[in-house]
This record gives structure tokens, sequence and C-alpha cells, in this order.
């Protein structure tokens, strides 16, 4: 038997005992957007830190000016060219709220049944992401009975602020950077592809949030004596929005499209060999006809595409009954999800000057700026890439694809440009997880799969 089938037959054997340690840490209620789960937050960063010097770690917990953070060290020297690896997620979870949709106590872990045969485990952080994080760590665990050691040098970052926006992680990292430089990030806060096929997220996009305020008359004006002669700020910015895009699809900003990439043939063949269609993706939502670029597949209009939408426009009258006026101020909210090699600061700067370029006499804009984070892409030559799509495949028998996700994770970002590593992030969260929601869930399957899957993938970077 070879060391990694012994591992893995470890993993197997411990199944039960990994559920109860999970299942332990579930029941520590760390939400940690509300004050009034402070020491239940650090309760959980406590039990992590027991939970990696029981393997090994040398694991401490660190303050912040708020939620603590857990650092762990297995040895950071590197061993025969072995990467050092830095793990990241969080034992912080969201809000149960609202709590009367929950079948059952929502930090009350418990296993169920689905009709279709497949086991979850119920329960809020299930899966985001102290379930996910688990898979890491018991993988980790399994290794350690077995050899004695971990297959190379791991420090593991375990935050607790990630569900109320990561503010105090930046700066910890920040000061903190000599520490964490590393060769490579391991995140596992994303999902598969679908219940049957892992996935790879190589790319998240960025985000640029402004929001525009036109004001044209000094105030509300009568519509019957000033109407057909006084500019009207909701007619002029309904036109600048609507020129955003062009029949096509397509955004119109000058400049916008610089810095984006065109995607690998193998990888765009793998995209399209998942046949995502509108029936299936937009269906669910009531939806039929994707509305973005006409000449891109919907799974790149999602995932690998940046975009350009109206998030909130108002203005005027909006109360119950008639009300005739023109208003004199209109306000919208405009977001962009970047790819690539997009500028923050060009699109933004860009789209001001679209706005600018387009408005009347009489009309004057001001803009807010809520953020300005890049994109964030994996170069697909990067070997450790191509070591854990095998490791997944090899677990999973089906080829892991590589994908990109719509939303962000901001610390990745920070990984970077900061500390100048590229971040690997495999998940194995389902589209039907209730991820935020009621009931949230963790296939049982994703959970124990995903231990061998990590301790695949921590092979293969250490051959």
């Amino acid at each position: 038997m070879s060391q990694l089938d012994a591992v893995l037959q470890r993993i197997d054997a411990d199944l039960d005992a990994s559920l109860d340690r999970l299942f332990a840490l579930l029941r520590i209620q760390s939400v940690s957007t509300d004050p009034a789960f402070k020491n239940s937050c650090r309760a959980a960063a406590d039990f992590v830190a027991a939970d990696l010097n029981s393997i090994g770690f040398a694991a401490e917990v660190r303050p912040t000016q708020g939620h603590p953070i857990v650092v762990g060290k297995s040895g950071n020297g590197k061993a025969n060219g072995k990467p050092r690896v830095l793990f990241y997620g969080h034992y912080d979870v969201q809000p149960v709220d609202p709590l009367n949709l929950w079948t059952h106590p929502p930090f009350e872990p418990r296993i169920e049944t689905l009709p279709d045969g497949r086991k979850i485990i119920i329960a809020r952080g299930a899966c985001d992401d102290k379930g996910q994080a688990m898979t890491f760590i018991e993988a980790c665990r399994a290794y350690k009975a077995v050899t004695g050691a971990l297959p190379l040098p791991i420090t593991m970052m375990i935050e607790g602020e990630e569900e109320c926006g990561s503010k105090n992680l930046f700066g910890f990292v920040r000061d903190n950077a000599d520490e964490f430089k590393l060769d490579l990030a391991l995140i596992c806060d994303t999902s598969m592809w679908d219940q049957k096929t892992p996935a790879i997220t190589t790319s998240l996009r960025g985000l640029v949030y402004e929001e525009v305020h036109l004001t044209c008359a000094d105030r509300d004006l009568h519509s019957g004596l000033f109407g057909g002669a006084a500019q009207n700020p909701l007619r002029v910015l309904s036109k600048i929005l609507a020129a955003m895009h062009d029949d096509n699809g397509r955004v119109t900003i000058p400049g916008f499209y610089d810095g984006v990439p065109e995607l690998p043939a193998d990888v765009k063949a793998d995209l399209k060999g998942l046949n995502l269609t509108a029936e299936t993706f937009l269906g669910q939502v009531g939806l039929k006809a994707p509305a973005g670029e006409k000449d891109r597949m919907l799974i790149e209009q999602i995932a690998t595409r940046p975009t350009a939408e109206i998030n909130g426009v108002l203005g005027g009258y909006t109360g119950e009954g008639a009300k005739t006026v023109i208003p004199g101020k209109a306000m919208a909210k405009v977001s962009f999800r970047l790819v690539g090699q997009q500028d923050p600061k060009k699109v933004r700067e860009a789209f001001r000057a679209f706005v600018k370029a387009r408005l009347p006499v009489d009309c004057t804009v001001e803009f807010a700026n809520f953020a300005d984070s890049p994109a964030i892409q994996l170069p697909f030559d990067n070997p450790s890439l191509d070591k854990a799509r095998a490791a997944l495949q090899a677990e999973w028998g089906r080829k892991a694809i590589t994908i990109g996700a719509g939303g962000s994770i901001p610390i990745v970002g920070d990984f970077k440009s900061v500390l100048g590593m590229d971040s690997l992030m495999v998940g194995f969260a389902l589209d039907d997880d209730r991820v935020h929601s009621p009931n949230e869930k963790f296939d049982l399957t994703s959970f124990h799969k995903g231990i061998r899957s990590w301790a695949r993938i921590l092979h293969a970077l250490a051959a």
C-alpha cells in the first residue's frame, strides 16, 4: 500500500470522528456581524487553535481590532524544494435570520437524507465555511496520523470576519507580510460544478461600484407648468444608462475592454462541453434569454467576461398615488465586474467621462465610489493547477474543470499584491447548499471526498 493509499484509508476509517469534530465547531454560534456573539467568535477561534495544536501545528489566536485570527504553522522552511503553502478559511458565519424558516435550530447540526438519497449535513456554517475549512484540516490530520508529518510546510490562516467584510484581515496581512510570504495560497470557499464534477476556480471578477447624482432644477417642478421646457434629470440619466450597451449586449464605454483576455482554446472547449443552457440557468429565476454579449456563451457571460449593470435608480415621486412633478435630482447605482487585467481606476474614470460627455446644458453631475478592486486570475500555466486538476480527477473520476467565479474574495487580491502569491481555489459547495439562507447544508459526500481530495492535492504538490 502506498503512503497516499494509507492516508486515504485513514480518512475513510476516521469519517465519524471527523463529523464529530465538525459538529462541535458547528455548535459554536460564531456570527461575526452581531456584537452579541463576540464571545462565541472567540470560542470558535479557540476551538480551531486547539484542534490545530492537537495535530502538531504551532497554533495561536492572534488579536485584531475585531474578531481574532487563528494562525497555525507546521514549519515554513523549504524541504527538498517542496512549496510552502498558506491555507486560508474562516470560522465565522452569517446571521440565521429569518429563524422561523429553519426546520431545526441552526446551531444544532444533524444529518438528514434527501429524497434522492443524498445524505446532507444541516447547520449554519455547514458549508460556508466551517465544513469546507475542516476538509483541509482533516486531510492534514490523516497525514499526521499515518506518516507522523505533513507532506509539505503548511501555514494556516483562519479568520473570523469574512462574513462582515474581513475589515481587519487586510491590515493584518500587510503588517505581517514577511511572515506570510510563502509560495502558494490554498482556499476552500468555492464550489464544484455539480455533484460529480470537481472544479478549480481560476479567476475572481473585480468590482467597480459607482453612484451617480444628476441635478437639473434647484427643486422639484410642477410638470404642468414646467413640462416640455425644463430639463428632466430622470430622462437624462435613463438615456445615459441605456447608452452603456449596444444592441449586441457589448459595453460601449471607450476603453472598457482594455486588458480583457481571450480564454485559451482548451479552457474554452471545457466550458463549452459543460452545456450550460438558458433553460437550466435562467429558467430557475423565471427568465428565458441571455442578455449579455450575443457572441459569447452563457457560461462566459456569467464567469469570464466583464459586466456593466445598473443596480438602482431613484428620483422624483415614488410614493403611493400620483404626484405630477419633474424632479430636480436623480440618482443611479452602477457596478462593473472586471476580469483579466482591467484597471479599476481606468474603468471608473472612463465611466465618469462617458457620463459627463452626455450631459446637456442645465445638468450637473457628482459621483461617489464604493469599490475599486481588480480581478484575480491564476495563470493557466501554473504547475500547481495541473497537479491539482490531476488529483481531483483521480478522486472524482471526472476531469476537473477550471472556471471563473462571478463574485469576489477580496483577500485573494492581497495575497497576490501584498504577498506575491497565486491562490489555488478548490471548493466542494453545491448550488443547492443554501449558503447564507435558512437550512444551510453541505453534502456528506462533499465533506468526505473533499477531505480525500485535499490529501491527494497535498500529495501531488509535494511530489
